[in-house]
């Protein structure tokens, strides 16, 4: 059957689908991962009580790097850090930096450490300010169009990791700023944060993600009116509209959305590591189809679970009354 041999990426499927066009749906989701997913190993605390950000990362970055890839330690193991760290250009998005991006996403697909993944900026006051304009002034047409190419599949690949992605937006979050943040599957802001997709003032559109993302997550009258205005927005008013989860007044560091990101992964952390990532799996793809048919999805991706050793801890744990030592198998 197809729809098995594609979600054998994700373990054998032991459930019929209803419908044919389930079948479908849920072999082209499949297809479009490409890969398997890796096994992966493992309240929300007050977001005073969380280490600061450098006592919690590890080693692994360099301070010259545009991009910083951190894996915490202690009470944060499995929770990975991606950091934008280009200040003297608002870490606008670069062909450097989108390569390395696309690199270290490539990377956390099989990394069995990632259990979340938290996107933020190492630079104060800012998110992202969208594509670098200046290099792309000196750019050929060409050049042009092959770089928004690029940066489009590096931001669906992380909208495609099978983990949870948060977005912690401390800062401007502007064009293809905001269009990173889009594909995560979760955002929280800080309420001084400015976002906004404001492509139309330039004379082109969003071409990220944002004129699919948008309408898919405030709705479609509210996203047309937002792009149509290039407006932006702070993050008390993006909460009220739904573009982000959660809102938090900014510290003094600066890092607030930051360390609520990293409560909110730490609420994650104690799930079973192969239902999160068929839980995200069944949403999304469930969210592209009617709902018949994606009660079909959620159907077969349950069927995923039912024979892994990581639900059986979790009905031990749960006769035994102890917190569950999950494998990710």
């Amino acid at each position: 059957m197809a729809a098995a041999a594609a979600l054998g990426g994700l373990g054998l499927l032991r459930a019929r689908l209803r419908l044919a066009a389930a079948a479908a749906a849920t072999s082209a989701a499949l297809g479009r991962t490409g890969h398997r997913a890796p096994p992966l190993r493992g309240g929300v605390a007050a977001a005073a009580a969380l280490p600061s950000a450098r006592r919690s990362y590890g080693s692994q970055a360099k301070e010259e790097e545009e991009l910083r890839v951190r894996y915490l330690d202690d009470e944060h193991k499995g929770i990975v850090v991606l950091g934008l760290n280009r200040s003297h250009a608002k870490n606008a998005l670069s062909k450097n930096l989108v390569k390395m991006m696309s690199k270290a996403v490539d990377a956390l697909k099989s990394d069995k450490k990632v259990r979340t993944v938290v996107f933020r900026s190492e630079v104060p006051g800012i998110f992202c300010a969208g594509a670098d304009l200046k290099e792309r002034a000196k750019m050929h047409s060409s050049e042009v169009s092959s770089f928004v190419s690029r940066a489009r599949a590096t931001i669906n690949e992380l909208a495609n990791l099978p983990v949870p992605t948060i977005a912690a937006i401390d800062g401007t979050a502007l064009g293809g700023g905001l269009e990173l943040a889009l594909a995560c599957d979760i955002r929280v802001a800080a309420s001084s944060a400015k976002m906004g997709l404001v492509e139309t003032k330039l004379a082109i559109i969003p071409g990220a993600g944002g004129t699919q993302r948008l309408p898919r997550t405030i709705g479609v009258s509210l996203a047309k009116e937002l792009i149509f205005s290039a407006r932006i927005v702070d993050g008390e008013e993006a909460k009220s509209i739904g573009l982000i989860s959660h809102v938090v007044e900014q510290n003094e560091a600066g890092d607030a959305a930051y360390r609520r990101a990293l409560a909110l992964a730490r609420e994650f952390l104690p799930q079973g590591p192969v239902a999160m990532r068929v839980a995200k799996l069944a949403i999304n793809q469930g969210m592209e189809v009617d709902l018949v048919t994606g009660l079909a999805i959620e159907e077969a991706c349950y069927a995923q679970t039912i024979p892994t050793k990581d639900r059986i801890e979790g009905l031990l744990a749960f006769k035994e009354k102890r917190p569950p030592r999950y494998k990710g198998e």
